[in-house]
């Protein structure tokens, strides 16, 4: 695998961003909706193909 092939991790900010969502949601999605991120020291960290598999398997639905 190159450098290139390796997925970067998104901050919070990115990632609701990319969801279209407030950063409450994307907590109360962390906690109680298993939304896939990692908590690296005080930072939760996403990687989008992660994310985006999550919301396509039905996740982030009501």
């Amino acid at each position: 695998m190159s450098d290139n092939d390796i997925e970067r991790w998104f901050s919070m900010n990115e990632i609701c961003e990319h969801l279209g969502i407030k950063r409450d949601t994307a907590l109360k999605w962390i906690l109680n909706k298993n939304m896939p991120a990692k908590k690296i020291g005080k930072l939760w960290k996403f990687k989008i193909s992660e994310i985006d598999e999550w919301v396509n398997k039905g996740g982030a639905a009501e």
